[in-house]
């Protein structure tokens, strides 16, 4: 026994140094805070596992008014057995600013709250329109390396901040969830953001072409950081969770406390009514109960597609047609999404543990998957709602 335990010590220290030499040590994080904890991916608790910054609620909320319709609505099964399958959180239908209907599962209630995934990049793009109106930026031309000069790449003295909102970077990335060497894994541990995103080069021509890639959105969060002065949760914090009337506290995930540099691809943590703000500043050109927090233009450039060739994603948010509709919405892994529907003044929040499983070949889009089903299951079911209103 003695002799197995020294063989296996020896073992695990090897083992530890050829993962510090390849530069995977990273994947000692993710083995205990997601695979030993029973998930195979980031899920929507995780964020009590990482270090956090803090987007601070007023002192005052501005509380959702409830319709007077509110949740009077038998939901079909269809719906039901779409969030029972995809293990859906919360469900949230909000017209005319007054939320019509929620429904929470899994133990998670109205203050749970819950991991943003890439909804964040929607937010990090509406940090960046705040800068440029601010003097910050000069605009979405000004070049990436005014604020990052240590960027590489061939292409990397092109590249402009508009790119990075846009995602037409020309970085070198590839966007994989599940494989634990991929970047994508590698950015959700490390403890030096910085440094893993400076090792991205810019190896191909910027603002050609739509491209996902979650390490696009960090390096302009680096940028926003660099521009103003401040870290991204007090910028949010300021800018727009305080004048929105947030009703809690959000949490932001660091890369590390020593560091400080927020996961600005993701991570954003808070409950479905918080993250239906954005969909209502956004549906109303900017502006937040008659205070124009956000250029009416640059939300009106957000929400249309930058290139002819994939009309599925403008400045930050995705775009698609339903029933005729547009609508433009915040993604996230694992199906979190905030849906509007400008024209009937309809916001649709669906948080949840999946995602659809069907592809729909209308709904194709550059990220790593396709639009799926399910997005237009709980669109439609929020669409039905406000129609049975109206013959009321």
């Amino acid at each position: 026994m003695k002799r197995f335990l020294i063989g296996l010590g020896f073992l695990m220290a090897v083992t530890f140094s050829l993962l510090y030499v390849f530069k995977y040590d990273y994947l000692l994080t993710g083995v205990t805070t997601i695979y030993l904890t029973g998930h195979t991916t980031a899920y929507l608790t995780d964020y009590k596992k990482f270090t956090n910054d803090s987007v601070l609620a007023p002192a005052k909320a501005q509380s959702w008014p409830l319709h007077k319709h509110y949740n009077q609505f038998t939901t079909s099964k269809n719906l039901e057995d779409f969030h029972e399958d995809r293990n859906t959180v919360a469900y949230l239908v909000i017209q005319n600013d007054s939320i019509l209907y929620e429904k929470y599962y899994d133990g998670f209630g109205v203050d749970s709250k819950s991991n943003s995934f890439s909804v964040a990049k929607s937010v990090v793009s509406a940090l960046m329109g705040i800068a440029i109106q601010d003097g910050e930026i000069m605009s979405l031309d000004q070049k990436v390396v005014d604020f990052i000069p240590d960027l590489k790449g061939p292409y990397a003295d092109q590249v402009t901040v508009g790119d990075l909102s846009s995602m037409a970077s020309g970085q070198k990335w590839i966007e994989e969830y599940y494989n634990p060497f991929s970047v994508t894994s590698a950015s959700y541990f490390v403890k030096d953001l910085d440094a893993l995103i400076l090792a991205q080069p810019i190896n191909e021509k910027p603002g050609e072409a739509f491209s996902y890639k979650s390490g696009t959105t960090q390096l302009l969060g680096m940028v926003i950081k660099k521009a103003t002065g401040k870290t991204l949760s007090a910028y949010l914090t300021e800018k727009l969770w305080q004048p929105m009337g947030a009703d809690k506290t959000a949490l932001w995930q660091l890369d590390s406390a020593e560091k400080g540099m927020e996961k600005a691809f993701c991570c954003l943590a808070t409950n479905a009514r918080d993250f239906a703000r954005f969909g209502k500043l956004y549906k109303n050109h900017g502006r937040w109960n008659g205070t124009q927090l956000l250029d009416s233009s640059f939300v009106a450039l957000s929400v249309k597609p930058r290139f002819d060739q994939s009309p599925e994603y403008g400045y930050g948010w995705w775009l698609d047609v339903f029933q005729g509709k547009n609508f433009f919405m915040m993604r996230g892994h694992l199906g979190q999404y905030i849906i509007v529907v400008p024209e009937q003044d309809l916001i649709v929040v669906r948080l949840g543990h999946l995602d659809g499983k069907e592809i729909l070949s209308h709904g194709k889009s550059s990220e790593a998957e396709p639009f799926t089903k399910d997005i237009y299951v709980y669109l439609e079911a929020g669409l039905e709602m406000i129609k049975n209103v109206s013959k009321n």
